[in-house]
């Protein structure tokens, strides 16, 4: 059984979020009433190898932005909690994703300290019901939330829904090797404390 798990619930005026994550596996079930969204974080559950339930209902007759920005953050505040006092962790995580003619990279340092670098320029403005721009303010909220230090960085390509994607799969895989239990169990820093 795993005790590297958590639930966080946030309700506002204009969202309710339902986020369950377990760094160890388990299914995944994901409904934002986002589906371009829905996808991508289906495809992080799948590459990082965790178990993800994300239940989300948000305004979405405005448009995506609080929906996803809060999903970000729950979604955020589970891992900090999952991840305990980060002890026993390899701490660290990179990965390069290809997507067709996109290419991206995603480096992690579980860290205590939270900063997001988010260089990807999309060429079209939206996906289905997801408007590109929120790829980055996802990946701050999670990054923040979780106190992660993030870098992802858009190598190429044409596509926004490629280049979101390959995003999306190589942060999955860089936090999948960074949250993964080392041999020893000890806090991986000379201060003794992440």
């Amino acid at each position: 059984m795993s005790f590297r798990n958590a639930a966080v619930e946030r309700k506002t005026k204009e969202t309710e979020v339902f986020v369950s994550v377990d760094l160890d596996g388990g299914k995944a079930s994901i409904e934002t009433g986002i589906g371009f969204f829905d996808h991508m974080l289906s495809a992080f559950a799948m590459h990082s190898g965790y178990g993800l339930t994300v239940r989300a209902r948000g305004d979405l007759e405005v448009d995506c932005h609080h929906t996803v920005e809060d999903v970000g953050i729950t979604l955020g505040q589970a891992l900090k909690k999952a991840l305990g006092d980060r002890s026993g962790i390899k701490r660290y995580g990179s990965f390069y994703v290809p997507m067709d003619e996109a290419l991206a990279r995603a480096c992690v340092d579980i860290s205590g300290r939270p900063f997001l670098v988010f260089n990807a320029e999309m060429p079209q403005d939206r996906v289905g019901g997801f408007d590109c721009c929120m790829t980055g303010e996802f990946f701050r909220a999670l990054a923040f939330n979780s106190e992660i230090t993030l870098h992802i960085k858009s190598e190429y390509g044409l596509n926004s829904h490629h280049i979101i994607e390959a995003i999306f799969k190589a942060v999955a895989h860089a936090m999948s090797e960074a949250s993964k239990q080392s041999e020893g169990g000890a806090v991986m820093s000379t201060k003794g404390l992440l």
